[in-house]
């Protein structure tokens, strides 16, 4: 089997592994960045085409003031300090999710339009960051375009159908994962792609995310390999 087009990942494991280490759980998350970016220069290596990586959840709301304080601190600082780097590597950055909440700063609004805008030409890999982001939320949204459509005219209550959906989801364009990895042992999905990755192959590593790099993304896309892709059809 060829190497994933698409290879999605679920990035799990940053305050466990902070924990391990008596550190606070934004020291994981801040080692969560080195482990990034090589695996962004891994797919790289690899020709992998589409890497999108979950962020931020719908759900991480939830956690306390502090970390996502920190994190939405921390994701402003990134673009400002990586994106030049990934520009000149010729990855084009894109964001799927609810930018517009308004829990999400002016601040960092404007550092993701800049980082979509300086990248938009790039075509070497199309880095997707999945932030205040939820399957469940972004087929909802789709649902409503749908209605709001219908009702204006512009599409026949009798065309509405999966690919009608796919068309309104964030990032039409964007393939569907071959490969979908969730790093730290856990064995969900947790509201990720779930439109997506309908036939997706999934592969579920202990290692915890900081401790990810290029050669455990290349042990994910060996296992791929390996695997026999039907898509519902009997051999």
């Amino acid at each position: 089997m060829p190497i994933p087009r698409h290879v999605a990942i679920i990035m799990d494991g940053n305050g466990r592994w902070a924990n391990s280490r008596d550190l606070p759980r934004t020291m994981g998350h801040a080692q969560g960045e080195p482990a990034l970016f090589d695996v962004i220069e891994g797919a790289l290596e690899m020709t992998i085409e589409w890497l999108t990586v979950y962020a931020f959840s719908t759900e991480n709301w939830s956690r306390s003031d502090d970390e996502v304080e920190f994190l939405m601190g921390f994701n402003v600082d990134l673009l400002r300090r990586r994106r030049d780097e990934m520009n000149e590597m010729g990855v084009r950055i894109r964001f799927i999710g609810e930018k517009e909440d308004p829990r999400v700063s002016d601040v960092l609004r404007a550092e993701i339009v800049a980082s979509e805008e300086l990248t938009a030409r790039n075509s070497r890999l199309n880095l997707t960051f999945a932030f205040n982001y939820g399957g469940r939320m972004e087929l909802g949204i789709a649902a409503s375009r749908i209605a709001e459509d219908v009702a204006a005219g512009s599409i026949d209550p009798a065309d509405v159908d999966e690919h009608a959906l796919t068309a309104r989801l964030y990032l039409p364009e964007m393939p569907d994962p071959d490969l979908v990895i969730r790093t730290s042992g856990e064995m969900r999905i947790s509201n990720f792609l779930i439109w997506q990755s309908v036939y997706s192959e999934y592969v579920f590593t202990p290692t915890l995310w900081p401790d990810f790099d290029r050669k455990s993304l290349a042990d994910c896309v060996a296992e791929y390999r390996r695997r026999d892709r039907r898509f519902g059809v009997t051999p």
